[in-house]
């Protein structure tokens, strides 16, 4: 051996490898599977990338908020831009990622941009078209997952603004093949049913861009665009953004918050109601008050002390004006307190909570459809009852008619 042969450190041979590494490779996309996923306290996102053979180990700087967003797990297929490098410390080689998103999101987006430009084309997004949301509608057409949360979020903060309301669910997927259909389905069932809802909610929480793509399919975009209900579309979070929000009549950023624009608080339109009666006969007093100073300023004037006969007669007609004021505003006042009172009452009646108070359940087989004759159970079913304070499950021993 030469005795001029340099001898290098580990160090100096990793730091070689990784400087011949990086200036030999542009930076790529790659895509494969996840595997060995950890997202650090630090905000650093370490996994695996892997194929039917081969593995690779990679690190997203900085990313697990935006891997949070997404939904990154385990197991599921991406795709990842960035450069080859060397952890020098380990001697092992990874990919360093600058981005990352689902295995065909651009395909996905590509189709999103050309159904929104075509739909927008044909005015489908127009305001002018859109219809207008009821105030305090008395009934609800949820379409949602009934095991989703945010169809609870939605009835938790409903009750808790109205208590009165009747909220009818149409169950139906919110991600996967063939959801859209069934989404749009629910929209044609709240138009043809003979008791129509005053509003729709089309409603599930946030997700990927895939998990959302039922809200961007075109039969539900026009299901949601022939409707002659006004439809909420309340899919994902605020920063997420479906073809249904286009096409909806109103747009909420979330679940929870369809409810919030849709339903007032109670508390708050009984004071609306009151503040405006006070208005108005504050407003009506101060007018009278006026004519009456002008009267008695006018009955002092030298011109007219010989007329104070017909000055008498007139302050008599400002007084009965006054009586009658007061006694329209009182009757306006009961009309609205008794409107209120009867739509308290019919809100009431159609509240399925109030029948189950009277000794009455609501069953439901386990895949959540009501049952609604006898004929629909056999002997072995288990079923859930809903009462008034609770729930249980029960078995179906046999079968009776009548």
């Amino acid at each position: 051996m030469n005795d001029q042969t340099p001898v290098f450190s580990v160090s100096d041979v990793n730091a070689m490898v990784r400087d011949t590494l990086e200036g030999t490779f542009m930076p790529f996309w790659i895509t494969g599977e996840t595997g060995n996923l950890t997202i650090h306290r630090s905000g650093h996102v370490y996994l695996t990338l892997k194929d039917a053979s081969s593995q690779i180990k990679a690190v997203y700087f900085n990313g697990a908020e935006f891997c949070r967003s997404i939904g990154l797990r385990e197991g599921m297929k991406i795709e990842g831009f960035g450069k080859l490098s060397v952890y020098a410390p380990r001697g092992e080689y990874q990919m360093n990622l600058r981005s990352i998103r689902p295995y065909g999101i651009g395909d996905l987006q590509v189709k999103f941009e050309e159904l929104k430009r075509r739909l927008a084309a044909e005015g489908l997004f127009d305001s002018a078209r859109k219809k207008p949301i009821p105030f305090l509608p008395q009934r609800i057409g949820v379409i949602s997952s009934p095991s989703g949360a945010a169809l609870k979020d939605f009835i938790r903060i409903a009750n808790s603004r109205f208590s009165r309301l009747h909220i009818q669910v149409y169950p139906a997927p919110v991600q996967g093949a063939g959801a859209e259909r069934i989404l749009a389905d629910g929209i044609r069932f709240f138009n043809r049913v003979s008791n129509p809802v005053d509003v729709i909610v089309l409603t599930r929480g946030g997700g990927s861009l895939e998990d959302l793509w039922p809200f961007n399919e075109e039969e539900l975009a026009r299901a949601i665009g022939a409707s002659q209900i006004p439809v909420i579309s309340a899919v994902g979070h605020e920063i997420d953004f479906t073809i249904a929000d286009f096409v909806a009549d109103l747009r909420a950023p979330t679940p929870s918050g369809a409810a919030e624009m849709l339903i007032p608080e109670e508390d708050g339109i009984q004071q609306h109601l009151t503040s405006s009666v006070s208005r108005m006969q504050n407003s009506v007093l101060y007018q009278l008050e006026r004519a009456q100073n002008r009267l008695d300023t006018v009955s002092r004037s030298k011109a007219f002390t010989d007329l104070n006969y017909q000055l008498d007669e007139r302050m008599q007609r400002i007084d009965m004006v006054m009586d009658d004021a007061l006694t329209f505003m009182n009757q306006t006042l009961e009309r609205a307190q008794y409107r209120l009172s009867r739509s308290e009452s019919v809100m009431n009646a159609f509240n399925p909570y109030g029948v189950l108070k009277r000794g009455y359940a609501i069953l439901t087989k386990q895949d959540g459809s009501v049952v609604r004759e006898a004929e629909k159970t056999a002997p072995g079913d288990i079923l859930h009852a809903r009462v008034a304070d609770g729930s249980f499950d029960v078995s179906v021993l046999s079968q009776k008619d009548g």
